[in-house]
């Protein structure tokens, strides 16, 4: 067993005690979808300020930068302080050669490439390409990104071990001396939650799709664990890529991908029963993860200014726990999930 500098996370350094119970992710600004047109992307921005949206979560990755860009120019107009920022490492860039394109994934985006590096050295290239996007050297959380199976394959391993040889100490040595406030993981799969908080004392995960009203499948597993050791959990995709904003909608999204026949069942299903009490189903996907002792935040993306503003009503909006009830009758959610 190789071995490995030591990885106990140190006393935090002051930090909110009540994170902001609604975020802005930030991945749409990358142009995830479809291109965001600039006017667009600075409308939307304005209007999650104008709605008392505080809570920012970014990344490199999110259009090779764009996203960051375009979130450095909303900071640029307020107090530094007013807001809480997260961004991501794992990624570095470097300029494409002249006359070729080599973005990859995101409809629009810059036109950068990356590599993967998980080390102390990458990390720290990476938080400084990150702080100028941004235009600003204050970054309150860094999370490490995508270190799964479907990013690296074979890889996997070596990264792993670059991150905790690394990587990690590196960011402990930023946490301790108060560069950053807090250290995250973002995780898309059940499979690395259930790995990782177990083996890497972060002081939060972002949580892109293994919790949410139409998948509770980490419930007795890693989210358990996060309440055993402190952990806080930040659900990236309460929507779960759109599906629970519309399940009729054409051509609608699951986990990033069209979404399935049976998901789209469960959440027309999911649906119904919020509509018996004229609770939209937004509101519904927002609220739920709150209702569990690990989450302190949901961080849902936006394509339009209207989305921010819905968003903040739902957020807030009176559910009745008889719509839980009924969900968890129905065997539509757990029937031992958090939900009061």
């Amino acid at each position: 067993m190789p071995q490995y500098p030591d990885v106990t996370a140190p006393p935090a350094p002051k930090f909110p005690e009540d994170w902001p119970k609604l975020g802005l992710g930030c991945a749409p600004l990358g142009d995830l979808f479809d291109p965001i047109p600039e006017v667009d992307a600075f409308a939307l921005l304005n209007a999650a300020w104008a709605a008392g949206v505080r809570f920012y979560d970014t990344a490199p990755w999110y259009g090779h930068g764009i996203s960051e860009h375009r979130l450095g120019a909303l900071l640029r107009q307020h107090d530094r302080a007013d807001a809480l920022i997260s961004t991501k490492v794992g990624r570095v860039y470097t300029p494409a050669p002249r006359g070729e394109d080599v973005r990859i994934t995101w409809k629009g985006g810059l036109n950068f490439a990356r590599h993967f590096d998980y080390t102390a050295d990458g990390f720290s290239a990476s938080i400084a390409q990150s702080q100028l996007r941004l235009g600003t050297p204050v970054i309150d959380m860094l999370v490490i990104h995508d270190l799964d199976a479907p990013h690296h394959g074979d890889a996997m391993e070596g990264h792993v071990d670059e991150l905790m040889r690394s990587g990690f100490p590196h960011l402990q040595e930023l946490k301790a001396t108060g560069v950053i406030s807090a250290i995250g993981m973002g995780v898309n799969r059940t499979v690395e939650f259930e790995r990782f908080s177990d083996e890497i004392p972060v002081d939060y995960f972002i949580v892109a799709m293994p919790y949410t009203l139409l998948d509770q499948g980490s419930l007795h597993g890693p989210m358990a664990r996060c309440v055993e050791r402190g952990i806080k959990v930040v659900i990236g995709a309460p929507l779960a890529s759109g599906i629970l904003s519309n399940p009729s909608a054409p051509g609608v999204r699951y986990a990033y991908e069209p979404a399935p026949e049976p998901i789209v069942k469960k959440a027309l299903a999911i649906e119904a029963v919020c509509k018996r009490y004229d609770v939209p189903l937004t509101a519904a996907a927002l609220q739920f993860p709150l209702l569990h002792p690990a989450v302190t935040s949901v961080i849902p993306g936006a394509n339009v200014a209207a989305h921010i503003e819905a968003n903040v009503r739902n957020v807030s909006m009176p559910i009745p726990p008889e719509l839980w009830a009924d969900l968890k009758r129905d065997g539509l959610i757990a029937e031992d999930a958090p939900t009061g």
